[in-house]
């Protein structure tokens, strides 16, 4: 029954954030904050992985980059995703949870130590990274 409630919350999301980038077009400081963030994946099997990438990056400001495979066994794979509007890295990692969340709701009690998986809220900086020139901006 998850599946066809995930893919109306889907679809919500989709026309929520097209909305979203729709309005930052019209105003002069458009709140663009591309960011790249690391997400450790709970969900394992590439059948998973590619609806929730596909997911990803059929909404509106944000991108499936890849994966990279865990450094250590036992560790999960890492998806990149890039976020146009990332002023808030552990936000957009606790959105990206939910969504895997809504996919997959047998991942629940898996955490790996980021916001959304659990009760961490903060977002350790090695998990995400601006572009080059960004330190520039704000000095």
């Amino acid at each position: 029954m998850h599946v066809p409630v995930y893919i109306l919350w889907w679809i919500k999301e989709i026309f929520v954030a097209g909305f979203q980038v729709a309005w930052a077009g019209f105003r002069p400081t458009a709140g663009y904050d591309p960011v790249v963030v690391r997400y450790p994946l709970r969900v394992t099997t590439e059948w998973q992985i590619f609806w929730f990438t596909s997911s990803i990056t059929a909404t509106p400001s944000t991108l499936s980059l890849g994966l990279r495979e865990p450094a250590e066994a036992g560790d999960p794979r890492i998806l990149l995703v890039q976020a146009a509007f990332g002023s808030d890295p552990a936000e957009v990692v606790a959105s990206l949870a939910d969504m895997e969340q809504r996919m997959s709701p047998g991942i629940r009690n898996i955490d790996h130590g980021v916001p959304g998986q659990g009760d961490t809220t903060t977002l350790d900086p090695r998990f995400y990274e601006y572009p080059v020139g960004r330190k520039e901006q704000n000095q």
